[in-house]
């Protein structure tokens, strides 16, 4: 091989070997003779001297540690559970995180932080809080405490999530016996409501029957009736039936009808 190829290839492997490149998500610190640079190189190449720097990449997008843990209630059970923390560092902390914490050892704090968070918050609550309504209440109360503490110190707690919660077995026998008894109730409170509506339906329609007869009633005079016989007698002699009519000359009876043969 040629002394320029071998200088050339030299020249190429020492370009590559002092370049970084910080990826989407990250930022990269430059580390020098020790001491930390207050730059924060964004996505893209970063050179640095590979004898003296070296690049520190840290990730500022949103990470997912899971804990498990036992949280103590109000009435002094532990309750199992599995415990989400979204979590992400801000990106101009980053030398000072590196600093003072360490790359990877974020872990360590905050899983501290959300020990002690969790423990404060839920003992003000019931065992069974944490299995209803009031289980967002706990996880912005314990969100609320974790950001005091870990925000001056770079990071920004998104949530705190419980999950696959387990209460104790006494304890949750008696939750789902109380769901029961309330969808039992409901079910009562329904049907009644709904013999109350067809109740309500019944009476509206008699009171419009009796007010139809009513109007009926009213509206029937002597001449109406009278006129009303008059057609009745006009319908009669118009049938080629053969028919037997009683009268007092107001109101027809007909009796034993034949038809046609």
């Amino acid at each position: 091989m040629k002394p320029i190829n071998i200088i050339s290839l030299l020249v190429l492997v020492a370009m590559m070997s002092s370049c970084a490149v910080v990826r989407q998500g990250e930022v990269g610190v430059k580390r020098k003779m020790g001491k930390l640079s207050p730059k924060i190189n964004g996505p893209g190449a970063v050179g640095f001297n590979p004898f003296t720097a070296k690049v520190i990449k840290m990730p500022i997008r949103t990470m997912n540690m899971e804990i498990n843990a036992n949280l103590p209630s109000k009435e002094g059970l532990n309750v199992v559970a599995i415990i989400s923390i979204l979590y992400r560092m801000q990106p101009e902390k980053a030398p000072a995180i590196i600093e003072t914490i360490g790359v990877g050892n974020e872990i360590n704090v905050i899983s501290s932080v959300f020990r002690s968070s969790a423990a404060d918050v839920c003992s003000r609550f019931f065992a069974k809080d944490m299995h209803s309504v009031q289980r967002a209440n706990i996880e912005r109360e314990v969100t609320k405490q974790m950001s005091k503490i870990l925000n001056p110190r770079g990071f920004e707690i998104e949530a705190v999530l419980l999950k696959n919660i387990q209460l104790p077995p006494g304890l949750a026998r008696a939750v789902e016996e109380k769901l029961e008894a309330e969808q039992q109730a409901q079910r009562m409170e329904f049907l009644l409501d709904r013999e109350k509506r067809e109740a309500q339906r019944k009476i509206i329609e008699a009171e419009g029957i009796r007010d139809s007869q009513k109007i009926i009633s009213e509206g029937l005079t002597k001449a109406i009736i009278e006129w009303q016989s008059i057609e009745a007698f006009r319908e009669l002699a118009k049938s080629s039936n053969s028919k037997i009519i009683l009268t007092d000359g107001k109101t027809p009876l007909l009796i034993n009808p034949t038809s046609d043969k």
